[in-house]
């Protein structure tokens, strides 16, 4: 089993550019599928995006797409989350999340994640 720790995150104005970070441990990153969820205060976690083990399927929530962009590097046992053009309302903790074989929206379809990495967005 994977163990996930992100880093990347801080404090940017909008309409500027983050890239956050997921590396895994463990041999058997590729057999996972990757998300990435965000949670506001107040809010539930929801969905930001995932990517499919070899990284050519990727799928994005309606909010950022066109913004963000989600790649993995198996080599590196990393997947990564590229965000453009952020927007105060991108304001979250953003998680990292594995789930064995196929991608899903759902976040109770993953059972493994990092500890979270807050991003901050000034207006």
């Amino acid at each position: 089993q994977v163990q996930l720790v992100e880093s990347g995150g801080g404090l940017v104005q909008a309409g500027g550019s983050l890239r956050l970070s997921c590396a895994a441990s463990g041999s058997t990153f590729s057999s996972y599928a990757m998300g990435w969820f965000r949670q506001a205060p107040g809010k539930e976690r929801e969905f930001v995006a995932t990517v499919n083990r070899s990284g050519g399927i990727t799928v994005y929530a309606d909010s950022v797409k066109g913004r963000f962009t989600i790649s993995r590097d198996n080599a590196k046992n990393t997947v990564y989350l590229q965000m453009n053009s952020l927007k105060p309302e991108d304001t979250a903790v953003y998680y990292c999340a594995a789930k064995f074989l196929t991608i899903s929206r759902s976040r109770s379809d993953y059972n493994i994640w990092g500890q979270g990495t807050q991003v901050t967005v000034s207006s």
